[in-house]
């Protein structure tokens, strides 16, 4: 059985991987790839899947893996801008559309009880799906980005509601003290959760983060451990695993965890898109062609136009109520799992799982895209969406704060940078992996990320690929390598200022394109600090101060500098 398991895990992802290379020469989202891989492994083509059970584990710790993350970079100052429009926006909209999706059941001749599941699986957009994306395309943090994922947390909550509902059916009993105690239990859970983040878990940063080998099992552990407890109370591992991100999303380390983690979460985010995609029969699917095609059209088109005409009300833009409009334009994987457990329990028939599943796969397709292209969509359609959008609008600020001036590195001559930036008057940040030096940084309230400076996603979050000036006092060679290759690629114009220990050092990061290298034994993070004040930011002048560094570098040591 272990074998058979492996051999077929691994045949799976060679699928796969095929199929993704295939996706990526073609430009095309690759999370269609890994739906269409789903397809040819399930049972409608190869049929190469047999242990079922094992991959929807696999896909719930994707799952898990993906909240947790992005719960990771919520904050409160987050919920409290757009709790008002998330909260009232997710209501309006999943009422109204369970309302329209059931009167549309009706039509085209579904049952009672049919229908009024038919309206409530269209009401719900896929939390997987909307948060992937935004995070594939670093929007997760704009303004539509963050209404999106309010919603997406009000949705969940009333899929939790919804699915409690159901599952009674089962037992024949359901009342609203039990509504009651399932709010008091995920009260019970989360408040401590969040107490121990705040108040607990920063003082204990230094044994938490001291090591990354700890610092990623704790990570594990918590977001793991939160969602089952969530899960056990009768809550869905997305709220646990969101929450369980929360919790953490004050601590200076939390960036870490979310890079640490990622590789592991793409991993089984796959194998979630591979089982969706085993999901789907061609069994008698001529019949529910029309209820796919009307249930398309409600998710498609009448979802984002509610969407867009309540945040329109609401005083938001039309552009960020367009991209958070289409960012809803799919059905959830919820959905599944309601009709699904709906089917189960004999309340509505096996044609609807059918329809609900192609409605899935079909919207999550054609989202995908609308999605990825929303920006261009959204300027061919700017003019008529001026319906959507009030005269005056509420302000808002949707531009990135990223830094314009990276520090890596404190204690070695940085806090001389610090004071060169803070004359500048520009944004700036110190990124570290030091516990010890981020307390300090805490304590005196300059802006700080926790990591390491060869995690490059961490530095495009950072802003690295926008950024004006990168400095690293780090004397660790290998890093400013990195740094040097990853600056050439990603922002060839910022000024990267380099130190190194030796001319030969010096010689490589000139080679690579370092703007400058500051030799301790040459010249100090001291002087060069006041060469910026005097001359700003302009690369031609340190191209000037370069040549100048090479041509001495020459005459004392002859290092075979180009």
């Amino acid at each position: 059985m272990h074998q058979n398991l492996f051999a077929e895990l691994s045949l799976i992802i060679a699928v796969g991987a095929g199929i993704a290379i295939i996706m990526r020469s073609l430009k095309q989202p690759l999370i269609i790839g890994h739906i269409l891989t789903g397809i040819i492994v399930g049972p409608s083509v190869l049929h190469l899947v047999k242990s079922t059970e094992t991959i929807e584990v696999f896909s719930t710790i994707g799952i898990a893996l993906l909240l947790f993350i992005i719960g990771l970079g919520l904050n409160p100052k987050v919920i409290k801008e757009v709790g008002k429009v998330a909260t009232l926006g997710g209501l309006v909209q999943v009422v109204l559309i369970t309302l329209f999706a059931w009167g549309s059941g009706s039509l085209l001749g579904l049952n009672r009880m049919d229908s009024i599941f038919f309206g409530v699986a269209l009401s719900f957009s896929s939390t997987i799906i909307i948060l992937k994306l935004l995070s594939d395309l670093k929007e997760q943090n704009r303004l539509y980005g963050k209404v999106s994922t309010g919603m997406l947390i009000v949705q969940d909550v009333l899929a939790t509601i919804a699915l409690l509902f159901v599952t009674s059916q089962n037992t024949g009993s359901f009342s609203p003290s039990e509504l009651g105690l399932l709010a008091l239990k995920g009260l019970s859970i989360a408040l401590p959760l969040i107490l121990i983040g705040n108040f607990v878990l920063p003082k204990l940063s230094k044994q938490i983060a001291g090591s990354q080998e700890v610092l990623f099992l704790f990570a594990l552990g918590w977001g793991f451990g939160s969602a089952a407890l969530f899960e056990r109370a009768g809550f869905s591992i997305e709220i646990g695993a969101l929450l369980a991100g929360v919790a953490l999303a004050s601590l200076p380390y939390t960036h870490e965890i979310s890079a640490r983690l990622r590789p592991l979460r793409d991993f089984f985010i796959v194998v979630f898109f591979i089982a969706l995609g085993t999901r789907l029969t061609f069994q008698d699917f001529g019949s529910i062609v029309p209820a796919i095609l009307v249930a398309t059209g409600i998710v498609i088109v009448i979802k984002p136009l509610l969407i867009m005409f309540i945040m329109g009300i609401m005083g938001y833009t039309k552009r960020t109520s367009f991209k958070t409009a289409v960012t809803m334009a799919q059905i959830s994987e919820f959905s599944l799992v309601f009709v699904i457990v709906g089917n189960r329990n004999g309340l509505i028939s096996s044609n609807l799982v059918s329809i609900t599943t192609m409605v899935a796969l079909v919207t999550i397709t054609i989202s995908s895209y609308l999605i990825i292209y929303s920006e261009k969509i959204y300027t061919l359609l700017k003019t008529p969406l001026s319906i959507f959008e009030k005269r005056k609008v509420r302000g808002e600020h949707e531009t990135r704060q990223r830094s314009e001036l990276i520090l890596f590195g404190y204690q070695k001559g940085g806090h001389d940078f610090l004071k060169v930036f803070q004359s500048l008057g520009k944004r700036y940040v110190v990124i570290d992996y030091d516990p010890a030096v981020i307390e300090i940084l805490e304590n005196h309230k300059f802006p700080y990320l926790y990591g390491d400076a060869t995690d490059s996603e961490l530095l495009i979050e950072a802003g690295a690929a926008t950024a004006k000036l990168i400095v690293s006092t780090i004397s660790t060679h290998e890093t400013n390598v990195f740094l040097s290759k990853l600056m050439a690629d990603i922002n060839p114009e910022a000024v990267v200022i380099l130190h190194a220990d030796s001319v030969q050092e010096a010689a490589e990061l000139y080679t690579l394109g370092a703007s400058y290298v500051v030799l301790p034994h040459y010249i100090g993070s001291e002087r060069i600090g006041s060469f910026i004040r005097k001359n700003g930011l302009k690369k031609s002048e340190f191209k000037k101060y370069r040549d100048k560094h090479l041509l001495y570098l020459q005459s004392h040591y002859s290092p075979e500098i180009e």
